[in-house]
């Protein structure tokens, strides 16, 4: 709703151009100047026409302030050196943001686009582990985003079902004897299966002489005549992918299809792919396609020397089925794939596909030390979430005495699961992240402290005998005084417009770092402007609860529960 006063502070300019007699421009720039002193929409239009009408800008500026008519939506219009600042009138602003603000607050008008999203996709080898977090807390988060901001997005799980990991396992499991474990039906899938995994890796460093008997499995598997084989393959990744599907239902993490990797080498899509490029491959002793003349050095592989297909070419024939079903495709990858994503993208424009669009991340770390529930090759995400939930637990008993054990395991829960998604959340993906408890599970500047302020916000109206949404049509007196209370309105104005930009750039940390300064102004307000009992109660009861709302529905973008009690 930000947007009003943009759009607004736009139009007066433009009138006042026109009636100057000077040329329209194609973009008139407007912002938000630095300082609430400087007014709440500022333009440097003067120094965009400085060069053509070939004056100074101060000039400029006072003979648009000559003809300016102001809008009602603004108390004034006046200029602070060139610039032309825009202030607006609190009373009729507040009243347009609060009686328009509803349940659904930040949805945009649909785009009409369809948008594939494929995050996570960790090999089923094992268990989720803290390698994987950030992908999937980056690519369901993108996800409420985009949804939010008006898109039709299909989020996607591509199960690696064909690689060398799965029939390692397979192995395994035919040659028990070799690999000294037995798997525990009464674990949970994914850990049992990961648990073999290693164990098979071990025997494969005791005996490399091993290793070919995994091609064979491979070939025999691609294959498709043996249907004993193939059923031990599905048995693994389906139980693998059970127990991935339990940890991220914990963690908030939707996907709406789980893609085999397999489906296209069964439909024929790998084979009509190789045929399409055989104009463009080259053999040396594998069939590869040589990218030096789109300045990449090392060639794209297509299949090994025994014929069997590669990750790469079937990824490009998954690409390729997504490019052909919706209008847009984003990947999230780890920074480490940025060379074979440029290779894909290449590939799929040969073969008349559109490259994705990819956020690539840095990879996140825990200190030394900081986990004691373990101690292996890696950290499970099942394993973060326990003790970031014992954390949580700990604080609140700290703080709550008078909840019962029910209370605070519901509390906690949520707490600790918002401290992950929160903390991975509000750094830009280019970032390196080092997840540090303390910061985390923070009451004063971790994801607790906004839904604190959630939960203040629940106390206030209980406590004032509100049990649903407050209507308008009850406040008779609109004028904001206390600077408090305006700053608060202002902030919840701009949800939309944070929305919308973070869906534009794909990108998550705006939302973050909004939810953070919402929070921050509601706890301001909460603290320092009386509401039960004041001569604005009506006004300040609505003001409460439309920023519950937007605390509320900016932590849902982010997958993070809004507790009403804490």
């Amino acid at each position: 709703m930000y947007r009003i006063l943009e759009k607004e502070a736009v139009k007066a300019l433009e009138n006042a151009v026109s009636a100057l007699g000077w040329e329209l421009l194609d973009k008139i720039k407007v912002e938000e100047p630095p300082s609430s002193d400087m007014g709440d929409v500022a333009s440097s239009l003067s120094f965009q026409l400085a060069k053509e009408l070939k004056r100074s800008p101060m000039e400029i500026t006072q003979e648009i302030l000559g003809k300016i008519e102001t809008p009602s939506i603004f108390e004034k219009v006046e200029s602070k050196g060139p610039y032309i600042n825009f202030f607006a009138n609190n009373e009729k602003f507040s009243k347009l943001v609060l009686e328009a603000l509803d349940d659904d607050y930040g949805a945009l008008e649909p785009k009409n686009t369809k948008i594939m999203l494929e995050h996570t996709s960790a090999n089923p080898n094992g268990p989720l582990h803290i390698g994987h977090i950030r992908n999937s807390i980056i690519g369901d988060s993108l996800t409420r985003i985009l949804k939010k901001a008006g898109y039709e997005v299909e989020t996607q799980y591509y199960v690696n079902d064909m690689g060398r990991q799965i029939a390692m396992i397979v192995w395994g499991l035919l040659n028990p004897d070799y690999v000294n474990y037995e798997m525990d039906e009464a674990g949970k899938p994914d850990h049992e299966i990961g648990k073999l995994y290693f164990n098979v890796n071990e025997v494969m460093r005791a005996q490399p002489e091993l290793k070919g008997e995994i091609n064979k499995i491979l070939k025999r598997y691609e294959k498709g005549k043996e249907e004993k084989l193939g059923e031990l393959f599905k048995g693994v990744v389906e139980k693998c992918v059970q127990g991935i599907k339990v940890t991220s239902e914990r963690l908030n993490v939707h996907h709406d299809a789980f893609v085999w990797e397999s489906t296209f080498i069964k439909n024929g899509d790998v084979e009509r792919i190789l045929k399409s490029l055989e104009g463009r491959i080259k053999t040396n002793e594998v069939p590869y396609l040589d990218l030096e003349e789109y300045g990449i050095d090392k060639e794209l592989i297509l299949a090994r020397s025994d014929g069997t297909s590669l990750y790469a070419t079937r990824d490009l024939a998954y690409h390729l089925y997504k490019s052909n079903n919706s209008d847009k495709m984003v990947d999230i990858l780890g920074s480490d794939h940025k060379l074979a994503v440029k290779q894909l993208s290449i590939a799929l424009e040969m073969i008349g596909g559109s490259a994705p669009e990819v956020i690539f991340y840095e990879f996140i770390t825990l200190p030394e030390g900081s986990m004691s529930t373990r101690r292996g090759v890696f950290i499970s995400v099942d394993e973060l979430m326990d003790e970031a939930v014992e954390r949580a637990t700990k604080e609140i008993e700290a703080r709550r005495s008078d909840l019962t054990d029910n209370e605070k395991a519901e509390i906690a829960e949520k707490i600790g699961i918002g401290a992950i998604r929160y903390f991975i959340a509000r750094l830009s993906p280019e970032k390196h992240i080092v997840f540090k408890w303390d910061e985390a599970l923070s009451f004063e500047r971790g994801c607790a402290s906004i839904q604190y302020s959630h939960a203040r916000a629940c106390k206030l109206l209980e406590k004032a005998g509100i049990s649903e949404t407050i209507d308008p049509a009850t406040v008779m007196d609109w004028n904001l005084e206390d600077p408090a209370e305006i700053e608060l309105v202002k902030i919840v104005s701009k949800f939309t417009t944070v929305i919308e930009e973070s869906a534009r750039i794909n990108r998550v940390h705006p939302v973050a770092q909004y939810a953070m300064d919402l929070a921050g102004a509601f706890n301001k307000f909460y603290k320092s402007v009386p509401v039960i009992g004041s001569d604005k109660e009506d006004l300040r009861l609505l003001i409460v609860d439309k920023a519950r709302i937007t605390i509320r529905n900016s932590l849902e973008l982010m997958g993070i529960d809004a507790p009403e009690s804490m």
